[in-house]
């Protein structure tokens, strides 16, 4: 981002007919664009307009992102967004829910009086600002250490996945809810991280076609149709999609599986995924 944009948005409250001219003159993505000529490793101190404002690197939804706290003023970006840390994400690179719950505890060890969030409203107060950083990194704490203590006891991804839980009484805070990342993808992403991409299963190892498993097409997409357990369902029909994969019958008995899955999922994420499959091909 140009630095003079960036000066009037932080000095100025982003004043619209002056900033948007000067950043469409300074930069035209992904042509044209300044690119970062001031960088930091850890920490780093400006100040604009006689504030200012203290950078810290963290790693959360990217490995560089920063948290930014001044003159009681926290501003965390996607690190806080009034919903469960975004940790899991099933179609992103690694992330690191450990470091985002160390990054959590040392923005609140600043008692801002403010915190800013990458998506939602302000929360004002500093006990109020406390008890959500907080909770929000006892809400990973707990993952991570139940993912750890079953990779000690030498369990596979499908015991851990089955077994993990978050806090009851922290699921239910309301900047905590799993509308848009949710915690099993956060266990999987532990899993990964800790265990690489091997789940344990010496079968999986070196797997077959997944076409290969499905024996009778329309005996797997009649089992699917009539089991009330989601997941089996979900799991027979895309075998038999795959071993029939022109079969209309077939093909509508997955688009409305998923249909019915994606209306019965709470986070975004799932619900995206499982409309998107659910479209014909």
């Amino acid at each position: 981002m140009p630095r003079r944009f960036e000066r009037y948005k932080l000095t100025q409250g982003y004043n619209t007919q002056i900033n948007k001219r000067q950043f469409q003159t300074d930069a035209q993505f992904p042509s044209e664009f300044r690119a970062p000529d001031e960088t930091y490793a850890e920490a780093r101190t400006i100040e604009v307009g006689g504030r200012r404002f203290d950078l810290t690197h963290a790693l959360g939804e990217t490995d560089d992102h920063t948290w930014v706290y001044s003159d009681g003023v926290l501003c965390t970006g996607d690190m806080f967004i009034w919903a469960s840390p975004n940790c899991g994400n099933p179609q992103k690179v690694q992330r690191f829910p450990r470091e985002w719950a160390q990054a959590l505890r040392a923005m609140d060890a600043r008692g801002a009086e403010v915190l800013c969030p990458g998506h939602g409203v302000p929360i004002w107060g500093t006990a109020e600002v406390h008890r959500a950083l907080d909770e929000t990194a006892s809400y990973l704490e707990s993952l991570v250490d139940q993912v750890i203590t079953l990779l000690n006891r030498g369990a596979r991804l499908d015991e851990i996945l089955h077994a993990v839980r978050p806090d009851p009484a922290l699921a239910q805070r309301p900047y905590l809810a799993p509308v848009y990342d949710e915690p099993e993808f956060v266990v999987r992403n532990l899993y990964r991280l800790y265990a690489g991409w091997w789940d344990g299963n010496p079968a999986h190892l070196k797997p077959p076609a997944d076409a290969a498993l499905a024996g009778g097409a329309a005996k797997l997409a009649e089992r699917a149709r009539q089991t009330s357990d989601a997941r089996l369902a979900c799991e027979l029909v895309e075998l038999a999609a795959l071993a029939a994969p022109d079969d209309e019958a077939i093909r509508a008995t997955r688009t409305a599986l998923y249909e019915a899955r994606a209306k019965g999922e709470r986070s975004l994420m799932a619900r995206g995924i499982y409309t998107s499959v659910a479209k014909p091909r």
